[in-house]
This record gives structure tokens, C-alpha cells and sequence, in this order.
């Protein structure tokens, strides 16, 4: 089975039902599912076959009919970031050697770059546009046999010096969505307002799991993050996924608004990074009756444990159980499971387990294994598991340093930071051989008080040498701490 399969079942389930949103489209499931066949006719207009590779730069309605559009002509879809700079683009392109750019509106694209190769670019604005006819009928390429091609590319950062594509096969993609989709309970009637890019598989999903559920889903623009507030009340928005900088801001945004925050939301989710337990309580408080989810996952397993709503009340620091049909182990340096309590790193298995990466077998031969017939990632994460499998999170095996005769761990340290009142974000930059040990914090308090307050919280090894506040913590396009600007903010 092929993703589009979701939303064929939905367009014949509730065919005149709001499927997608955004601020130029609203289209019912019997419209998008025409509008993702037209595509997947256009597609081979252009001469693409099946397994081919297609990059797209764009978001909103018209990603989610280029998603099943791609589904419906075995095509691998590849969403590529927007903010991608020209230098990351160029050796992007290269790995993917794709054989359509597409853009939607602004061609968010770095033409000049497409010129020096074969690539063709596409902006496909009319064609989503055109008027929908005949909605029953079946995209030819979809009903053929044979082995499909991956459902995506999903290209995310990690150790190597350029982003590495992860190859997302379609059973492994469809597995992954039911067993959130269980996790998390999305209803028919839940509108879902994302404003996480689809580049993200964080924001991809939600077009997923709200197609499988029969729900709306909601998406704002590049710019539009400050209409949040506004488009929750609007959109009466059921579900909000966030990041904790998301987050953050929404918060913000209700504090200067005089009428008091929408009631409609019944669910936060959040991934990507920790969610300190004030901002967690804030978003309970600014939105009565909403519960918050907290999760954990990789672009390489999608999703590994969440937590049941509000579970953090009772098991703070959690980050949850392994969702439906998967496994989390805790293993030592050797591969050998930890007992109940241990800290080693976390082990995936399951059939949500990616395939590897692309043109990369090296790699894929480290992260990715097959074990007693199960699939194994290995995560690089380190964590413990308690005696009724709830996953707690120590941060990565790179992020252990050695500081005045001290270990510590990056993790530990922010997470002192974000315990001190007025805090709203912390990121630790470790030392660089004989260098300080620098705490970026996003706060309004004065440096020298972060540090007097850490001082309380942590042993006197492990306090930070110094302190650098920002109004607010660099994040990637993916709502990630962006670490490398990090070190540009200290030397500034």
C-alpha cells in the first residue's frame, strides 16, 4: 500500500468534509484527492517515471496535493527547507538528482543553481487551481503492481558536514502514522492548525495524520507566525503541534492580548526539543481545558514514545512510552541491554524503523540494523527507561563533556537553566579545549542572576563559565536550537 491510500479512503468516507487550509485555498477531500490526480497526470505529461525524485520548496495546500500526487505516480517526494542557503541547496540537489524542482506561488527556488544542471523547475499554481472534475477516477500509474518507490527523502542535519536523506518507504511511513494516530487520538472533527514547515517530518505528518483521521488540517505561511494566535481563534484549531520556541512565542502573543486565549484547543503536542515544565504549565494556563503531549522521535523511526496527555504532571522529565507495535531499548557501548534505572543509549525497533540513508551505505550500516527479524536504530541518544517503560531523556553521546575535572552533559546543564524562573530558553555551547563553558539563555534577567541561580541548582564544577542572554534562541527551519550560530552569538 502507498500513502494516497489514506486519502482515498477518506475522500470516500467524507468527500465534502474541509481537508486542507491555508490562506488562499480550502479544499474538501474529493477536491484534493482531484487535485493530487490532475498532478500525478501532469507528472507524467512531463515525461516522469515511476521511482524518479521530485524536490519541492514550498508549504500549505498545495504541498499536501503534491505529497499525494507523488503517491499516486510512484514518485520519492524530497521537501526541501525554504531557508535552505544556496551552499546547502547546491550539494542537497546533487544527492537527490531529482528530476523536477517544484514550486508553489513564489518559486522558492535557487534558479541560477538548477541552470548549471538537467533539473527542470516547475511552478504548478494554475494546475492546482484548475477547475475539479471527475474526482472518481484513478490516476493511471496507481493501479500497476510491483515494488513502489520510497514514499520520501527527508533530509535532516546530524555528524556529517552536509544533510543526509532518509529513505522512507511507504509501509514503514503508514505504520508510523497509525501508531501515532493511536497514540494521540486525532478525531474527525479536530481541526489541526501546524505552522511546522513540512521540510520537518514533524509538520509532514500532520497532513497525514489528519487525512487518516478524517480531520482538518490548517497550515500558516512563511511570515504568518505572529497571526498564530488569531488563526487558532478563527480556525477554532482542536490540535496545535509546537516546538518549545513556538511555543514561547504563542505565549507572548496571549499575554499582550486582552481577550483571554481560545478555548477550542483540547491538545499541544511537542518534539524536536525538551518542553520545560513552565512552558508546559503556561500553555495549560493560557488555554484552559488543553492538554499537552510531550514526545520523542528521529527522522529515522518518525516517532519513538509519546507521552499520554498531561503525563507530565504525574512523570515529569518524560518523554513517554513507545507508541504502538515498537520497542525502546536502553544498551551499553556494546549493544547490551541495561537493566531498569541505567543510563545508555536509546535503541529503536520496529516497523517505522526507516530503510537507511540515501547513497550512503556507511553510514546506513552504523545507524541502521536488522535483528532477530526486527529492525534496530540506533539513536546516539542517551536515556533510561523506568520500571514501567516510560523513556527519560540525558542527551547525546557527543554532548558528554569534561569541565574542571567534572563530566557533565549538555542536557543536565540546560536543563538547570530552564528550572530558574524567567528562563524561556537555554542552549549550552560545551568548552573548545582550554575555552569557557557559555550558557546562552533567553531571558530578560541579568546574566550575572542566571549564573548566581545556577550556582544553586548545580554542583560548582559543572556551573558555566560565563552567560550570554538573547531575546530569543536560534532555531533551523525545523525548530531545532541552531547550534552553529551558537558560537556566532558569543563572539558577537
Amino acid at each position: 500500500m502507498r500513502i494516497h491510500t489514506l486519502l482515498d479512503d477518506a475522500a470516500q468516507r467524507h468527500p465534502h468534509r474541509t481537508a486542507v487550509v491555508d490562506h488562499s485555498h480550502r479544499w474538501s477531500y474529493e477536491e484534493l484527492r482531484q487535485r493530487s490526480v490532475n498532478l500525478a497526470d501532469l507528472f507524467q505529461a512531463l515525461g516522469l517515471r515511476p521511482g524518479d525524485r521530485i524536490a519541492v520548496r514550498s508549504g500549505g495546500a498545495g504541498f499536501a496535493a503534491i505529497l499525494f500526487a507523488a503517491s499516486y505516480a510512484d514518485l520519492t517526494l524530497a521537501p526541501l527547507s525554504a531557508g535552505m542557503r544556496p551552499f546547502q541547496l547546491r550539494a542537497v540537489l546533487a544527492d537527490i538528482d531529482p528530476a523536477l524542482v517544484i514550486g508553489v506561488g513564489p518559486a522558492a527556488v535557487d534558479v541560477p543553481i538548477l541552470a548549471r544542471s538537467s533539473t527542470r523547475f516547475r511552478e504548478i499554481s494554475e494546475t492546482l487551481d484548475a477547475p475539479v472534475v471527475d474526482w472518481h477516477r484513478t490516476a493511471a500509474s496507481s493501479i500497476g503492481g510491483g515494488q513502489a518507490a520510497l514514499a520520501f527523502l527527508m533530509y535532516t542535519s546530524g555528524s556529517s558536514a552536509q544533510p543526509k536523506g532518509v529513505m522512507c518507504p511507504h509501509d514503514r511511513v503508514l505504520f508510523a502514522t497509525r501508531a501515532i494516530g493511536q497514540s494521540l487520538n486525532y478525531q474527525s472533527d479536530d481541526v489541526v492548525l501546524s505552522c511546522v514547515p513540512p521540510s520537518f517530518d514533524y509538520g509532514l505528518y500532520q497532513i497525514l495524520l489528519a487525512t487518516a483521521a478524517g480531520a482538518q488540517w490548517e497550515t500558516l505561511g512563511p511570515g504568518e507566525g505572529l497571526a498564530l494566535l488569531g488563526r487558532i481563534a478563527s480556525s477554532r484549531a482542536t490540535v496545535v503541534p509546537v516546538v518549545p520556541e513556538i511555543a514561547t512565542a504563542l505565549l507572548r502573543l496571549a499575554a499582550r492580548t486582552a481577550p483571554p486565549a481560545p478555548r477550542s484547543v483540547r491538545l499541544f503536542t511537542n518534539t524536536g526539543a525538551r518542553m520545560s515544565p513552565r512552558l508546559a504549565d503556561g500553555l495549560r494556563s493560557a488555554f484552559p481545558g488543553a492538554a499537552v503531549a510531550h514526545m520523542y522521535g528521529l527522522t529515522e523511526c518518525k516517532r519513538a514514545t509519546i507521552l499520554e496527555p498531561d503525563g507530565d504532571l504525574a512523570r515529569p522529565e518524560s518523554v513517554g512510552r513507545a507508541i504502538p507495535g515498537t520497542v525502546v531499548r536502553i544498551v551499553d557501548s556494546r549493544g547490551r541491554p541495561l537493566p531498569v534505572g541505567q543510563v545508555g543509549e536509546v535503541v529503536v525497533e520496529g516497523e517505522h524503523v526507516m530503510e537507511g540513508y540515501w547513497r550512503d551505505e556507511e553510514l546506513s550500516a552504523v545507524t541502521f540494523r536488522v535483528a532477530a527479524g526486527r529492525r534496530r536504530l540506533r539513536t546516539g541518544d542517551r536515556g533510561r527507561l523506568d520500571v514501567d517503560g516510560y523513556l527519560y531523556l540525558h542527551g547525546r553521546h557527543d554532548d558528554v563533556f569534561t569541565h574542571r575535572g567534572v563530566r557533565s552533559s549538555v542536557a543536565e546543564l540546560e536543563a538547570a537553566a530552564l528550572d530558574v524562573a524567567g528562563v524561556d530558553g537555554a542552549a549550552v555551547v560545551p568548552p573548545d579545549k582550554e575555552g569557557p563553558l557559555t550558557l546562552v539563555a533567553a531571558t530578560a534577567l541579568p546574566a550575572a542572576t542566571v549564573l548566581t541561580e545556577l550556582a544553586r541548582r548545580l554542583e560548582p564544577a559543572k556551573v558555566p563559565d560565563r552567560c550570554v542572554t538573547v531575546d530569543a534562541l536560534p532555531v533551523t527551519q525545523r525548530g531545532k536550537v541552531d547550534r552553529s550560530r551558537l558560537r556566532e552569538i558569543i563572539l558577537a
